[in-house]
């Protein structure tokens, strides 16, 4: 397979209240827009990649979640709390070293949001010198 491109495709119960969740609430940013006003497709970036929210599923979206890394924890699950975003799961050092909480979007999609704290494997480099 010689892959061009990829994106995570989300098809949420009501496709408007999930596109003003994620641009309006997480505050994603637009990369793209598409498609009719009446069906209306949006293309977020999400960090290195793209979430695109369009068309409508007869029920919410099951066994999906989304893992983002962000740069301070505490601060955006304070944030989203005040925007009334139900948290799943609170803020806690996970036994693999990130600190991580769960939110879930309108559908019921958790959100894993993920802090790299300092001194952790992935900020630092473990290789041997040489």
């Amino acid at each position: 397979m010689d892959v061009l491109s990829s994106r995570v495709l989300l098809r949420p119960t009501d496709p408007d209240r999930s596109q003003a969740f994620y641009r309006d609430v997480l505050g994603l940013a637009v990369y793209r827009d598409f498609g009719p006003p009446e069906h209306r497709g949006l293309v977020f970036f999400l960090g290195n990649g793209l979430l695109e929210v369009s068309g409508r599923a007869p029920e919410p979206p099951r066994g999906l979640a989304l893992w983002v890394q962000v740069r301070d924890l505490a601060a955006e699950v304070g944030r989203l709390v005040r925007a009334g975003v139900p948290v799943v799961a609170e803020p806690e050092r996970m036994p693999w070293g990130l600190l991580e909480a769960t939110v879930s979007d309108p559908d019921g999609v958790a959100l894993v949001l993920v802090q790299v704290p300092d001194g952790h494997p992935l900020r630092t480099d473990v290789r041997p010198p040489g």
